[in-house]
């Protein structure tokens, strides 16, 4: 069977249909669907996205919106703005076993075509679905090199995938659609988010707007290699690939149904620091002052212990940095976007506090990824006082879910950078009944109206 995996992968995408798929799972797409137009929406309203936009925005025949604004682009065009903007703020849903965010990489490229053709809203949470697993299950079957980051990689299968499903393709053309992109993916630098690099921003961009190139390839008669994925990712970028992993349990688990959500706006990595951190301040913050802290010190797995630079040079280096994410929160009382951005970057007493953070390494915490992403915590005060916690997984996780409720004014507040929030809500119950639409224009529409 692993030597017909494609073969298998191919034939179920061809075959799944909406009331296949456990109403949980379709309720949880649309959670993650309204999530996604969140972040891209508060993506959008940073200076580089208002300055990229129109450049795209001018083409002749434009038949889809860039989220956030009025405008319009081809399908293209838009499914790269959308999926640049939606990562912009690190606020993008992810998956901790695919190491990536699989909603950001493929849901701009399929509303892209969906606003083209009349696409019924069960046709496309069933296209997001599948999209979403093929992706996940990418990242998951390889290991990719450590230099690389995985935006703008395994995304853009996941992409085709779901385009090759909403245009209704038969398998073995769904299978060639997957040969070339995975002949698509970027060489992409693990050192871009390390350093501030917000060239960074656009990788998932780029791999939603390869997923309509290798569509276009596919329509024009181009071919890949008879195993694309294996090829690529198991010797390109990767040296490790597990064809098992793409077909084990198909159609009986959904990587959607353990995701995670962001309500810090940075690095996953941080999170588990950050939440250690907001423990404390809820039970002893009452005694910590500030100006009293002498030093932080911060153990946590090996991925995270990267983020350690306390002078970060911009907004996208701040959101991968620890020191800085945990003196920005101190200082300001919060983990959102404000104090990620901005004067809160340069903010003297929140370098001073970044430069007493000690970031180290736990191999004990290492050896419990990808099930756990632990870290702990100690504020030790001039006086001699300490307060310390330690968390197993972040908040947001299937293991420890944000409420329904805690997402709907997560997205509201990401909205309201470009919404009105009458409109916002409006959209969002849209998104939560989009099964029973005819097609996704009228929403869309609405989209670019609450953008006027």
């Amino acid at each position: 069977m692993i030597k017909q995996y494609l073969t298998h992968l191919s034939t179920f995408i061809h075959n799944l249909k909406f009331d296949q798929i456990d109403a949980k799972t379709t309720h949880h797409a649309k959670v993650i669907f309204a999530d996604c137009i969140a972040a891209m929406i508060g993506g959008q309203a940073e200076q580089e996205m208002l300055a990229l936009t129109p450049r795209f925005a001018q083409n002749q025949s434009p038949n889809a919106t860039i989220i956030g604004t009025t405008l319009q682009a081809r399908a293209m065009d838009a499914a790269f703005l959308n999926g640049s903007s939606g990562t912009f703020l690190e606020m993008d849903e992810g998956n901790q076993f695919a190491r990536g965010h699989p909603g950001m990489h493929v849901l701009p490229a399929l509303l892209a075509l969906a606003e083209q053709k009349k696409i019924s809203g069960e046709a496309f949470i069933t296209a997001f679905v599948i999209a979403y697993e093929v992706a996940a299950r990418l990242g998951i079957a390889t290991h990719l090199r450590h230099s690389m980051h995985p935006h703008g990689t395994w995304g853009v299968v996941g992409g085709v995938a779901g385009l090759t499903k909403l245009k209704k393709y038969d398998a073995e053309t769904i299978k060639r659609g997957i040969n070339i992109a995975s002949s698509l993916s970027l060489a992409t630098s693990r050192k871009t988010m390390l350093e501030g690099g917000t060239v960074r921003n656009v990788y998932t961009g780029v791999s939603n707007q390869m997923a309509h190139l290798a569509l276009d390839l596919l329509d024009s008669g181009f071919d890949g290699e008879h195993d694309g994925l294996s090829s690529v990712f198991g010797h390109v970028v990767s040296e490790q690939f597990d064809p098992s992993a793409m077909i084990n349990g198909l159609g009986e688990t959904w990587e959607m149904d353990r995701n995670y959500f962001k309500l810090h706006a940075c690095c996953r990595f941080n999170h588990a620091a950050l939440d250690a951190l907001m423990h404390i301040i809820n039970i002893d913050g009452d005694q910590i002052d500030v100006n009293n802290i002498s030093q932080i010190d911060v153990s946590t797995y090996n991925l995270a212990a990267e983020l350690n630079d306390p002078k970060p040079r911009n907004s996208l280096a701040a959101r991968f940095s620890i020191p800085f994410a945990m003196a920005t929160t101190l200082i300001n009382g919060t983990s959102d976007i404000s104090s990620f951005s901005g004067d809160a970057l340069i903010h003297p007493a929140t370098l001073n506090l970044a430069s007493c953070v000690r970031v180290n390494e736990n191999p004990a915490m290492s050896a419990m990824l990808p099930d756990k992403r632990p870290a702990q915590v100690q504020i030790t005060l001039s006086d001699g006082r300490r307060f310390s916690h330690e968390v197993e997984t972040n908040r947001g996780d299937w293991q420890d879910p944000y409420s329904q409720e805690e997402l709907q004014v997560k997205y509201l507040s990401l909205c309201e950078r470009r919404w009105h929030s009458d409109h916002a809500l409006e959209i969002y119950k849209d998104i939560m009944k989009i099964e029973t639409a005819s097609s996704l224009n009228g929403l869309m529409k609405k989209m670019r109206l609450a953008s006027a």
